[in-house]
């Protein structure tokens, strides 16, 4: 019998956790029910789990690492792969536990729980240079949202191009949606057919160029090139196939073009490894392994897939059966979050959706509070309706809830001031989730340029930020003069600072400035070797060192004293230095060298050491944990504060208590889904995931009239409150006082959401209003109460969903929903 690494389980190895116990009484699976327990004991093949919100998906994927780990799995050959670092970290430690690991214990060895992003940094790091991707070396830097721009502004510039009329945004976000797709700069430019795209093609071969030359790389750089290695260098893709059998791919909904290509290629399709295994098994006995195809599983709900718009493509799961003939499908519809009326609601709405794979939602909990619905004056009166019903939450004699325990979702950012300015008012403590906000603070972002010069002298970026930051007479005139000479000589800016002695058309002051500030670098480095008793010994050391002796500190401490600026502002900033000095002790403390998948490989398997001083690496790994920081990571669960979030952020999260606001035709749904059903779709999906947050109490809010651009205009409820259960919902109508409005037309929105009820009695809805046929085709001359004369331009949809596009004389172009319109036909 051979000794394969990776044994066919009928001849796998005892695990060195122990066998199995008996199924009666074994804890992976005595609290599971039965599809979870199903999911976790189907090991072999491809498999798709539907994983309804609030089912337990997590609990499922750890179980099912600790189980193949026990069935004798080496943990090295177990890949699980998520979006975020806190669904990493968190799956991490449950696996942990679930193996009977303590807190001061190791993870078993070569396991790897990371996200898509980590993996493919470090894949990269480890391969790049074999894989002879041009000007990629393993010392490469990662690029965020702002130093992407600041790169892309000077490509613009460099390109003979306006920053005006090419936004370093729009072009950044043409960019990344064609590597989302795969498409490098040649290929982009060999398919740029119109004006706009041959500009944008420009400075896509500009952008990469100045990425190379400063030794760096993007967010999307790190899938595209890492599919590309994949593809194009043989050892390096058949070594990693060999290294992870069992990959797991959380939230599978949420992957694009560029993350299935990705999954593609690390499965392969399951019959090289095997083969690889079973070669000398089958010369000995003369039987054969059959492959059961590869050991892909991916867990995901095409019900919650809200991120189209950032290139996310439903069709990965929706398909995963067609590109896997043979996958089993384990649906997990029982819900551990919400109440069953809250439930009922979401499954309702839902429904109405085409692209889907339908499974039943339900809970086995009894009871529980309908969801409220509250059609509001305005958005002045829908903030004082939500602080009242969370001060109610808060109060509640039986299961009162704490402010930490609720949460304000909302479509856009615009929709939180008002809500904010109420928060404040009410004396309600309160906090917004807005992703990296304390690494996007600019004394923040300075000292962190400084540390990635340290951690990659090629930076030109991060160099032309703090070069003289704080001053140090080393204006725009030097620079520009020190950037030209690195451009003559070919070679990074800091190599050309490093000249600056020999450059004659420097002033005396500037070449003095340019020889201290080499000096203070070399200081922290040892002169690039990390080494020597002068070095700072710890992370921790190394940042507060760059802290104070950059200036940074200094300068801010002294505006601060002298009022020099804005006293409190710069009181925040010298605090929130010392903030960055204990986050890197922090990240000091929880760091292992040897928990990077690229060196907790079998020690057959291992490459040769890597000579990268430790301090370096871990500096590297620090900043590269900055980079990666997203939205649902700077959720803090322990503050005491309710948590006003977009929608899209309240992804993955549960509150006891949800308040939606902006429930309104143009806002949810966003107004870009009227043209497009699979846009509406996705707008009913992120209606949907921020239902299915609320645990026990869930409201919903629109307001019949909104401030835009600084004018009042009339608002439609949105069609979502339509499509929730009329018997299982409490609808409200508290938008009555402002009867100068013109809201007493028993025809309007307000009537078609509620009737008026006793108070705390469940209000239900008037019948819908019997309809007759409405000829508005296009170009028929029109007239409303409000807009006044007009002309139609498109109806879209039919029935009680029907829409028309007007063009009115004095207020431009209108969507209104014929069923309320009050539509008067005059030709």
């Amino acid at each position: 019998m051979s000794d394969a690494p990776f044994p066919h389980p009928a001849s796998r190895p005892q695990s060195p956790f122990g066998p199995p116990p008996n199924a009666d009484r074994d804890p992976l699976l005595a609290d599971l029910t039965e599809p979870q327990r199903e999911a976790v004991l189907h090991t072999e093949g491809p498999l798709l789990i539907l994983a309804a919100a609030g089912s337990g998906k997590t609990r499922v994927i750890t179980r099912r690492i600790a189980h193949l780990v026990r069935i004798g799995v080496p943990p090295w050959q177990i890949l699980a792969l998520t979006f975020t670092n806190k669904a990493a970290g968190e799956m991490r430690a449950r696996v942990m536990e679930l193996l009977g690991a303590g807190e001061e214990d190791r993870p078993p060895r070569g396991l790897t729980v990371t996200t898509f992003h980590s993996l493919c940094a470090r894949l990269l790091r480890r391969y790049a240079e074999m894989a002879k991707l041009p000007g990629l070396k393993h010392d490469f830097t990662i690029y965020d949202s702002a130093d992407q721009r600041s790169l892309m502004k000077r490509v613009i510039v460099e390109a003979g191009l306006n920053t005006s009329n090419w936004p370093p945004r729009s072009a950044l976000s043409a960019i990344s949606n064609a590597k989302n797709e795969l498409k490098d700069a040649a290929r982009f430019q060999a398919e740029a057919g119109d004006f706009y795209a041959r500009n944008i093609a420009k400075l896509y071969e500009g952008y990469e160029k100045a990425l190379r030359r400063a030794g760096a790389v993007d967010f999307d750089d790190l899938l595209m090139l890492t599919v590309r290695m994949l593809q194009t260098c043989d050892e390096a893709r058949q070594e990693i196939q060999h290294r992870w059998r069992y990959l797991m791919i959380d939230e599978y909904q949420d992957t694009n073009h560029a993350q299935f290509v990705l999954a593609s290629l690390l499965v392969g399709d399951g019959e090289s490894a095997l083969r690889a295994d079973s070669s000398e098994e089958s010369g000995e006995n003369g039987s054969e392994i059959r492959s059961t195809g590869p050991n892909v599983c991916v867990v995901g709900d095409p019900d919650q897939a809200i991120y189209g718009w950032r290139g996310a493509d439903i069709r990965n799961i929706m398909e995963f059966e067609e590109q896997y003939p043979g996958a089993a499908v384990i649906s997990l519809g029982q819900n551990f979050r919400s109440t069953a009326p809250i439930l009922a609601a979401a499954d309702h709405l839902i429904r109405n959706n085409k692209m889907r794979k339908h499974k039943d939602l339900f809970t086995t909990s009894e009871g529980g509070e309908n969801p409220e619905a509250i059609l509001c004056r305005n958005e002045h009166h829908e903030a004082d309706v939500v602080i009242d019903w969370l001060r109610a939450r808060r109060e509640e004699s039986d299961g009162a809830l704490q402010w930490k325990d609720m949460a304000v979702f909302y479509r856009t950012n615009a929709l939180s001031r008002v809500m904010e300015d109420a928060m404040r008012d009410a004396g309600i403590p309160y906090v917004i989730a807005r992703g990296t906000a304390f690494y996007d603070r600019e004394e923040v972002r300075d000292a962190l340029a400084y540390l990635r010069i340290v951690a990659n002298p090629a930076d030109d970026v991060s160099l032309s930020r703090i070069v003289n930051k704080p001053a140090r007479g080393l204006g725009a005139t030097t620079l520009a003069k020190i950037e030209m000479a690195a451009q003559r000589d070919g070679v990074a800016m800091l190599d050309a600072l490093r000249s600056a002695a020999s450059m004659h058309d420097l002033t005396a002051r500037a070449r003095s400035a340019a020889a201290k500030f080499i000096e203070t670098l070399n200081g922290w480095t040892g002169d690039g070797a990390f080494m020597g008793a002068e070095l700072s010994g710890s992370l921790r050391d190394l940042v507060e060192r760059v802290v104070r002796e950059s200036g940074l500190e200094k300068h801010y401490s002294a505006r601060s004293k002298k009022g020099a600026g804005d006293e409190a502002a710069d009181e925040d900033r010298v605090a929130n230095l010392e903030e960055l000095i204990s986050s890197a002790a922090e990240f000091e403390q929880r760091y292992q060298a040897d928990a990077d998948p690229a060196n907790d490989i079998p020690d057959d398997e291992a490459p040769e050491s890597d000579d990268t001083p430790p301090l370096l690496a871990m500096l590297r790994a620090y900043l590269e944990s900055v980079a990666l920081v997203s939205d649902a990571d700077k959720v803090d669960p322990e503050q005491g504060a309710v948590t006003l979030m977009t929608l899209h952020a309240a992804k993955g999260l549960e509150f006891g208590a949800v308040a939606m606001i902006g429930l309104e035709d143009g806002l949810l749904p966003h107004s870009r889904a009227r043209e497009s059903e699979a846009e509406l779709e996705e707008e009913r999906r992120l209606c949907f995931v921020g239902v299915t947050r609320a645990m026990r109490r869930l409201l919903m809010t629109c307001a019949a009239m909104r401030t835009h651009r600084g004018m009042r205009e009339r608002a439609i409820p949105s069609q979502f409150l339509s499509e929730l259960p009329q018997d299982g919902v409490v609808f409200s109508d508290q938008s009555a006082p402002e009867h100068e409005d013109g809201w007493d037309d028993p025809h309007d929105p307000v009537a078609r959401l509620s009737e008026p009820g006793r108070s705390g009695a469940p209000v239900h809805r008037a019948p819908a209003l019997q309809r007759a046929e409405m000829p508005y085709p296009p170009g028929a001359a029109v007239r409303h109460p409000q807009f006044g004369e007009g002309t139609v331009l498109s109806v879209m949809s039919a029935g009680a969903n029907a829409r028309a596009q007007i063009r009115f004389r004095h207020v431009g172009v209108k969507t209104l929903v014929l069923e309320y319109a009050r539509l008067e036909r005059i030709g």
